[in-house]
């Protein structure tokens, strides 16, 4: 017993016998001093050395791969709106300026929100023609707000038209502006509001037919068109009379009446909806006037009366294309106008052989034309 505990007592100079030494004074030979001099100067010759290596790869890389850009095209870009609406085709402002600069085909008049002047500084730029282009602008082509049509279930959600689309929509009409108010968001130039009807509002000044909110437009009733369309049928439905009639107090019924009175046939009936030809049109209000629902919208409310001018040669045409009445017609003598009934729409200055209507919308156009051809 005694023998055993002995052994014990020497096991920790048997332990520390066969463990090697560390630290100073130890086994393991170790240095009490660093040599910082040297120590730097090698670190700052290994860290100039990778500088140096990674600095020629960046000059390598910056030669091989150098794009060299046509100072013509900042110039470009100078005048551009840089609104990177897409109304010009291309991504953005830089995108056109670069196929402007290279590419001969691309007109120079493609940035409708910079307006003809910078069309015209492109073209100077470049040597290019710079084309008149119509003005374009957004219409809505529906009327029926939360006063004059139905809903078929009420929607909570997030108030985004798309977000209500992907919900399965709450109009009854499901051709029918939803009234969330996305058109408006998307606007870059600020161009359209709500009423408090739910309807979009479109500027037609600050409109610049850039097509976003053509584009956002869940039930594509935003249309651009050219300015000049002052008469358009203000629905989208495809339904068939009875149905539109049921959701939609102004929504059209494919009734024809605007096909009957046109004098131009700019009216046309297909799928269930009529449509106006904007070449054809006039402008002249008569189907405005006789559509039984309202459903065609006249953006030229002002018609002024005609009267007749001293050179009339009294032809009596004037009197016979008045839808009104509104002509006193004695053959060989100055015809005359009465102003109470006159509604201004222009035909007698359209039919008039001799440009002896003044006064409506149209006359001054009417005559230069006659001018022109003459």
């Amino acid at each position: 017993m005694l023998t055993d505990l002995t052994q014990l007592l020497q096991l920790p100079d048997l332990f520390q016998a066969l463990t090697p030494h560390v630290g100073v004074g130890g086994g393991i030979e170790a240095r009490e001093h660093i040599a910082f001099g040297p120590l730097l100067v090698a670190t700052l010759l290994f860290l100039a050395g990778i500088g140096a290596l990674f600095g020629l790869g960046l000059a390598v890389a910056a030669k091989k791969f150098t794009v060299t850009i046509d100072p013509r095209v900042e110039q470009v870009k100078a005048v551009l709106a840089h609104a990177h609406c897409g109304a010009c085709g291309f991504a953005g402002c830089e995108q056109y300026a670069e196929a402007v600069v290279r590419d001969p085909n691309v007109p120079p008049n493609l940035c409708i929100p910079a307006g003809s002047r910078a069309a015209d500084l492109i073209a100077t730029l470049m040597g290019k023609k710079a084309e008149a282009r119509e003005q374009l602008v957004a219409r809505i082509v529906c009327q029926g707000g939360l006063s004059a049509s139905e809903k078929k279930c009420m929607y909570e959600g997030v108030h985004d038209c798309r977000a209500v689309m992907l919900a399965g929509g709450d109009k009854a009409c499901r051709y029918g502006c939803l009234g969330y108010g996305t058109c408006a968001r998307v606007c870059p130039f600020g161009a359209i509001r709500m009423s408090d009807d739910h309807l979009p509002l479109v500027d037609a000044e600050a409109c610049t037919g850039c097509r976003k909110c053509e584009a956002a437009c869940p039930v594509k009733v935003i249309e651009v068109v050219p300015a000049s369309a002052l008469v358009l049928v203000a629905c989208h439905s495809r339904d068939k009379g009875g149905e539109t009639r049921k959701h939609c107090r102004v929504g059209c019924i494919a009734c024809t009446v605007c096909v009957k009175i046109c004098p131009f046939d700019a009216a046309s009936i297909s799928e269930n909806l009529s449509r106006i030809d904007p070449r054809k049109c006039t402008r002249c209000g008569l189907c405005v006037r006789r559509c039984p629902t309202n459903a065609i919208k006249d953006f030229l409310p002002l018609r002024p009366p005609a009267t007749v001018l001293d050179h009339c040669t009294g032809c009596g045409i004037c009197g016979m294309v008045c839808p009104v009445n509104a002509v006193s017609c004695e053959r060989g003598r100055t015809h005359t106008v009465d102003p109470s009934r006159c509604i201004g729409c222009g035909l007698c200055a359209v039919q008039c052989p001799v440009s002896a209507i003044s006064g409506t919308f149209n006359a001054l156009g009417v005559s230069a034309d006659t001018n022109r051809t003459g």
